[in-house]
């Protein structure tokens, strides 16, 4: 049971006024103590001063590694594998023997072609001799001319047989020589495939060799990263060539390999599928840590004057466009539109909209409002910079 509304009946209305207004008082109070507890919570938040400096920034790009000189070593006469005279991941020198096909047959059949050269040189032989007896015979007239003509046929069907013959002798020996296979150059034998006594035809598959001392590494770069890349590089003193620009080479673990490596050469055209170019950098190999088919990461420097760098945690975006908060004297931020360049690493690098001196809330903005007051921890841009991995 309630009695409120019975005495308020029986209050007068001189009492009842400052009752209401002491009560709605009360309530003001309240609603300005709950304000001002608001107004007090300011967070406190990274802040760093845009500065314009010169800088190194680097991207890194998908590579795959391949040894400069690397073949694939296939039998080139049919036959049963006879002798492996090397071992899988050894290191051979040139003209050194791999394998032996068996060679009997090719033996056999490079001597009956070299009996074969030694009758057609004999039967050249009795036709220039028979020639030599018709012509002094035509001289004396005993014999007409036509006996001379057909002589000299003789002759030269003799001849013709002795080229085949000859012909058919240097291919059987080139035949018996492919029965021994040597390595083509300096390198190390990969996998062997097949073991002795493998039956092998014209084309199989024995090993590759690879020479590891100096390795590609091939890597595809976008269109608009290309042309950044090429406004942005290290200016050659001799010509605009990419050629001879230094590269470094992240492997797989996160380590850096050494030594550098140079680019050599790049493709002519973009790669209509992707909208990429192909590039390709030489590394040396001295401590034999690379192989043929390995991956890693290649890294590009650009050396950027006068850049005005934002940290990306400090970027966010509404509509398609991109934001930061800058920070007032008092610490009152506020929204502020700007255009990237480019975008590099964990950082933008501003093309218009900001300027050097602006100070931008570098983190924590995903619950800031225009307006809102923050307590600024200032951060230098080179520490930003260093902490980028």
């Amino acid at each position: 049971m309630s009695f409120a509304p019975s005495i308020l009946r029986v209050l007068p209305t001189w009492l009842l006024v400052p009752l209401l207004c002491l009560g709605l008082g009360s309530c003001s109070s309240k609603e300005e103590a709950d304000t001002s507890t608001e107004v007090e919570e300011v967070r406190n938040l990274p802040v760093a001063r845009l500065e314009a400096r010169d800088t190194v920034l680097t991207r890194d790009y998908v590579a795959q590694i391949q040894a400069v000189r690397n073949v694939e070593i296939r039998a080139r006469v049919p036959g049963f594998l006879e002798q492996i005279y090397v071992d899988e991941g050894q290191a051979v020198r040139k003209g050194q023997p791999l394998f032996r096909i068996n060679d009997v047959e090719y033996k056999t059949r490079f001597s009956r072609t070299r009996a074969a050269l030694s009758a057609a040189r004999a039967q050249a032989q009795v036709a220039k001799l028979e020639l030599d007896r018709v012509k002094m015979l035509t001289d004396k007239n005993i014999i007409t001319k036509s006996e001379l003509n057909v002589a000299q046929a003789k002759l030269r069907a003799a001849q013709s047989r002795v080229e085949e013959a000859r012909s058919m002798a240097s291919n059987a020996s080139l035949q018996v020589s492919y029965t021994l296979i040597r390595a083509p150059f300096d390198g190390v034998v990969n996998r062997e495939p097949l073991k002795v006594g493998s039956l092998v035809d014209n084309g199989t598959l024995l090993t590759t060799v690879s020479d590891t001392r100096q390795l590609y590494a091939y890597f595809n770069v976008s269109e608009m990263e290309y042309l950044e890349y090429t406004k942005t590089r290290r200016q050659s003193a001799v010509n605009d060539d990419l050629e001879d620009d230094v590269v470094r080479l992240v492997l797989v673990d996160g380590t850096l390999y050494t030594p550098p490596g140079k680019i050599e050469t790049v493709e002519s055209e973009f790669d209509a599928s992707t909208g990429s170019i192909a590039f390709r950098a030489r590394f040396d190999n001295p401590k034999k840590l690379l192989k043929h088919g390995a991956t890693g990461k290649v890294r590009l420097s650009n050396e950027i004057e006068n850049a005005l760098l934002v940290p990306q945690k400090a970027v966010f975006e509404v509509q398609d466009k991109n934001y930061v908060y800058l920070v007032d004297q008092k610490g009152e931020v506020k929204r502020k539109s700007f255009v990237p360049q480019v975008r590099v690493s964990a950082f933008y690098v501003v093309k218009e909209g900001l300027k050097a001196g602006d100070r931008v809330v570098c983190g924590g903005i995903q619950d800031l409002r225009d307006g809102t007051r923050i307590s600024a921890h200032p951060v230098t841009m080179q520490s930003m910079l260093a902490a980028v991995p």
